[in-house]
């Protein structure tokens, strides 16, 4: 019986050496050729407009824009509305205290266009959108 146990002993160690030598094989693999980076493109709009509802339909249409030529959109997400308020004196010499407050409100959308294709591009520079809103494009 004593011999059969130490026969198991040098059959354990040489498999186990075989599998540290494949793993260390495969891990010296991985790191002799380096993974080629991903280069992905992003074409950011931002969308800016007085009001919501004109800004919400100009995001719709370049959405379906994209949709139409299967690009993969992130959006749209709503950016802090930038309120700018100024106060006026209703009087122009006594009456301080009757003022008028005036402000102005400009909205903010942003889309990501993930891999846009030249398609989608030419797409969306012949976009007519209605006045009022501004567009910023960045390829990022």
């Amino acid at each position: 019986m004593p011999t059969a146990i130490k026969a198991k002993k040098p059959v354990k160690r040489a498999v186990k050496k075989a599998v540290v030598s494949a793993v260390k094989k495969a891990v010296a693999k991985k790191k002799a050729a380096p993974a080629v980076p991903v280069t992905e493109h992003k074409l950011r709009i931002r969308v800016r407009a007085y009001e919501h509802k004109i800004l919400d339909l100009s995001v719709k249409q370049i959405m379906d824009t994209a949709a139409r030529f299967d690009a993969v959109v992130v959006g749209p997400v709503p950016l802090p509305t930038e309120i700018k308020r100024w106060t006026v004196n209703r009087s122009t010499f006594v009456h301080k205290d009757a003022r008028e407050q005036f402000e102005m409100r400009i909205h903010k959308r942003l889309i990501d266009i993930l891999n846009p294709s030249p398609k989608v591009i030419e797409a969306l520079t012949n976009l007519n959108l209605p006045s009022g809103v501004t567009i910023d494009v960045k390829m990022v």
